[in-house]
């Protein structure tokens, strides 16, 4: 027997750690590149980091990351999470 709330759990759970593959690969590009380029060259080497995770368009779930990597540490308020 299959309970709606257990659905909801697992796509809750699924949800977090694509958020986190995502994250950790932004933390990655951060790291190697630091901060203070074109947005562009984030967004070439994150869609590289995030080759293998093309799965990410297969979930019915919407999950935004807002990455600012015009800070010293993405993770002291570089990262800002929305789900909808």
């Amino acid at each position: 027997m299959n309970y709606h709330g257990d659905t909801e759990a697992r796509s809750k759970l699924l949800r977090e750690e694509l958020t986190e593959r995502v994250i950790g690969a932004a933390i990655e590009v951060h790291r190697a590149l630091g901060p203070g380029l074109l947005e562009s060259a984030y967004e070439e080497c994150l869609c590289h980091e995030m080759h293998l995770l093309t799965y990410l368009k297969m979930t019915s779930k919407r999950v935004g990351l807002i990455l600012n990597f015009n800070v010293a540490v993405l993770t002291r308020g570089g990262i800002i999470r929305k789900v909808c």
